[in-house]
């Protein structure tokens, strides 16, 4: 990764000069979508026939048209559906109807790193994925300022993949930020890991952890759901912003020495290879080819284990608790 470079000098003038469709109007799509619209680039959203985001992309003024021939228009592709449809919407639509020397891009590489997707030689292929959700992407560039994005190029045909990547990451508002040069299987293959073992998987492993130890012992699951879940967000809020060494300077000393003597306990040497075996499992596919068998075969086991999640005590306690927050007004999403 080229850590020079995460400040660039390239706008959106190249992209300005390209017709770019934008293939899904979730999250994603409306922030991309809109933001390059904004920057003064030719847009039109892909949508299915039936799709309910159709008219929201109509009010924002994005013209709309079905996949193929918004495919078929553009110069610049970019696939923001969910990972699991886009094979099949690729497969249907964009492949057909993809020009020679347009550029194919994605916000995460999965299915291209994977092989789900094989793009024709004669397009060139990137990456450019913002590190937010769509509307903080959406909402620092109406503010005038930018999220970070990661970029790659997986294949230049054209010989100007890596511009017009660049251009794509400026008219997102990102290079108000900074652009980190990185490559599909990094991009890839790190957040897999990261959401996995950190961020999704390992943070709710460790908050359910916690409240069951805390309840079992007989303490009041509203008090452990307190203790456990509901007082993270200072400590993320204050990592996010000043990192861990920020966070601890900023909570109490009693805090702050537990947090030594307590945490390499609990991501101890075992945990330490549990995530080695994560990582290796995503590096090898392993991971990629059983979330594809299981959304090819209808998520049976997704939704049993998303069922059963939603089933712990601790979402019963929370829900409880929250609908007394005020300050959430109710949003329990």
């Amino acid at each position: 990764m080229q850590h020079d470079q995460l400040k660039q000098d390239v706008g959106p003038e190249i992209l300005q000069q390209r017709k770019v469709a934008i293939v899904g109007y979730g999250s994603q799509g409306e922030a991309h979508a809109r933001n390059l619209a904004d920057s003064g680039v030719e847009v039109r959203v892909g949508l299915r026939p039936g799709s309910s985001s159709r008219e929201k992309a109509k009010a924002h003024g994005i013209p709309v048209a079905d996949v193929g021939d918004a495919v078929a228009w553009a110069d610049l592709v970019s696939v923001l559906i969910p990972d699991p449809a886009q094979p099949g919407v690729y497969e249907e639509s964009i492949e057909p109807n993809l020009r020679p020397g347009a550029t194919l891009l994605f916000a995460h590489g999965f299915n291209v790193h994977f092989g789900a997707i094989t793009p024709p030689e004669n397009v060139d292929v990137v990456l450019v994925a913002p590190k937010s959700p769509g509307p903080m992407l959406r909402r620092e560039y109406v503010a005038g300022n930018g999220v970070p994005s990661l970029l790659a190029v997986h294949q230049d045909h054209t010989g100007e993949a890596e511009a017009i990547a660049r251009s794509y990451a400026a008219g997102l508002g990102s290079d108000r930020a900074g652009v980190l040069t990185t490559t599909f299987a990094e991009e890839t293959e790190t957040d897999l890991f990261g959401e996995q073992a950190v961020l999704c998987g390992g943070a709710s492993a460790l908050i359910q952890a916690g409240f069951e130890t805390l309840v079992e012992a007989g303490y009041q699951p509203e008090v452990a759901y307190f203790e456990c879940l509901h007082e993270l967000k200072l400590i993320v809020d204050l990592a996010y912003e000043h990192g861990l060494t920020g966070m601890r300077s900023r909570i109490s000393d009693t805090a702050e020495f537990g947090d030594y003597v307590s945490g390499p306990r609990v991501i101890g040497e075992e945990s330490r290879a549990a995530m080695k075996q994560i990582l290796e499992e995503v590096r090898s596919g392993d991971f990629a080819r059983r979330w594809i068998k299981e959304s090819e075969g209808g998520g049976g086991e997704f939704q049993r284990l998303r069922a059963q999640a939603q089933g712990h005590p601790l979402e019963e306690v929370g829900s409880r608790l929250r609908a007394r927050m005020a300050w959430l007004n109710g949003d329990e999403s």
